[in-house]
């Protein structure tokens, strides 16, 4: 029975507590056969009051957490041209790009299970006491006197970082209907890539501590960050929301009834917002779908380049380039900004016109465009024009593809696998993009820039293949044929 209930807002509608779930199977059967803007309890403006709380609250605090471990796990191109690389003798053979890709071996390997683990332990204890244990490990590389021990603290980073992103991303996609993610992922990584775009300054402001209780500049920058992500972790604690069926549990967050109302717009659009019993069946059952896989080969692609970036552009703007080491520390931020535009618009357009695949590919162009550009031309300026549409080009292209994926799968244990496999795939670019760009290139590093524009290639064509697939797929459904995902009326978003 339906009751009313001041809120502050006005007046909230109140259903019984059963009424989130007692019609889940309903909403299955009529999933995506509904005006999903049309509910039984609110209003089209209580929605939106509704869904923006939830922005606020889920994708802000998950995006601030994403920028300590972006930040965490791409400082070492800073602490390098701050002494780190001199004082280690990481400049010997292959020793510095051996540290960068070490974190990505226990990265990759345990993504699967830790993903598992955020279901089942719920996010905001799982997300917050991993950060909590990096930022401890991260206070640790300051205290480092051999580069093996080093490569110790870097796989346990890499094994405590495993379930973050791809625990947020599937955290994120339980909220949200296909074509409200996009804008939402982008934020997500919009926020997280201002740990790219600032860590440049922050590690130039905490170089300035070299020589406080005897500490060089470079280990300052690991010690203070460390203690920055300690302190989010703990802000974590608090306000990070579990799955919408048990978020109206979290602190001042929503109540249940307007979680209840969450679960049925999710459902309206896939008939998946509730997870069934887990097998590990279940969860390995989507490693057939080979659109799976295409879908995290364009991630490896796309990440081979955005951490190529992270990992090398300061020593890429000092040694290739000639800037100095202060320029090239701050010159790393205002590539980001475009990169921010350029995510957020696409997003936008992606979202209001239900296309994907398009995105995907326009991403894909720019930063071909800007690849030779930042490669070939003579003037150091025009070369660092080319580096801002490198920068946006392929950093937009992580929320664009987590959104095709996202939108062209159903069923919670497969979104949990698909998250996984994604962010794996993400992690063994990672581990390509920390090889790409090798000190014996300098300072042209052109292997690195044939590398980036193959990938950017291969994301083209792997694209153009789904397309092409998905096309058929949906006019054989239309038309009454195999139904798509286990559920009749869902089409894929090309």
């Amino acid at each position: 029975m339906a009751h009313m209930k001041d809120n502050g807002y006005g007046t909230e509608h109140m259903k019984d507590d059963a009424y989130g779930t007692e019609h889940l199977e309903d909403a299955k059967i009529t999933a995506t056969n509904s005006d999903i803007s049309v509910d039984e309890v609110y209003s089209p403006q209580e929605q939106r009051r509704i869904i923006h709380r939830v922005d606020r609250r889920l994708v802000t605090m998950c995006g601030v957490m994403y920028c300590i471990s972006l930040m965490d796990r791409t400082n070492l191109s800073a602490a390098a041209i701050a002494g780190m690389n001199k004082e280690l003798e990481l400049t010997v053979g292959f020793r510095y790009s051996i540290v960068v890709l070490v974190f990505f071996i226990t990265y990759v390997i345990f993504q699967p299970p830790a993903t598992v683990l955020v279901r089942k332990l719920g996010p905001r204890n799982f997300l917050a006491t991993i950060t909590l244990a990096w930022g401890a490990t991260m206070i640790g590389f300051g205290f480092i006197d051999k580069w093996t021990t080093m490569i110790a603290l870097r796989l346990l980073l890499g094994l405590l970082e495993a379930g973050f992103f791809p625990g947020c991303v599937y955290l994120l996609s339980t909220w949200y209907s296909r074509y409200d993610v996009q804008k939402r992922y982008s934020v997500f990584y919009l926020i997280g890539s201002l740990a790219s775009a600032l860590s440049g300054i922050l590690a130039f402001g905490f170089m300035q501590m070299a020589g406080l209780r005897g500490y060089a500049g470079w280990r300052w920058i690991f010690i203070m960050e460390g203690i920055l992500s300690c302190i989010i972790a703990i802000i974590g604690g608090v306000l990070l929301v579990d799955f919408p069926e048990r978020a109206h549990k979290s602190w001042k967050f929503l109540t249940e009834s307007e979680c209840a109302f969450v679960l049925r717009r999710v459902n309206k659009d896939r008939g998946d917002a509730v997870a069934d019993s887990f097998t590990l069946g279940k969860f390995l059952r989507p490693a057939l779908d080979l659109k799976i896989w295409g879908f995290a080969l364009i991630f490896f692609c796309t990440t081979t380049v955005t951490y190529a970036i992270a990992y090398f552009l300061p020593i890429i703007l000092a040694n290739g380039m000639g800037f100095s080491i202060g320029a090239a520390q701050c010159l790393v931020a205002p590539p980001y900004v475009l990169a921010g535009i350029v995510m957020f618009g696409t997003a936008w357009i992606g979202d209001k016109y239900h296309i994907r695949g398009p995105i995907v590919i326009f991403n894909s162009v720019l930063a071909l465009v800007g690849l030779p550009i930042m490669g070939f031309a003579a003037r150091p300026g025009v070369r660092y024009f080319g580096v801002f549409l490198v920068t946006a080009g392929a950093n937009s292209n992580i929320p664009a593809t987590m959104a095709y994926q996202a939108n062209n799968i159903r069923g919670q244990w497969k979104r949990a696998f698909c998250s996984a496999s994604l962010v794996g795939f993400g992690g063994i670019g990672g581990i390509a993009g920390s090889l790409v760009f090798r000190s014996q290139d300098a300072p042209a590093y052109r292997p690195g820039i044939y590398a980036a524009i193959a990938c950017n290639v291969l994301t083209i064509v792997v694209v153009v293949l789904l397309s092409l697939y998905f096309a058929m797929a949906n006019k054989r459904a239309r038309k009454g044929g195999k139904v798509i995902e286990g559920l009749e009326g869902f089409f894929y978003t090309i």
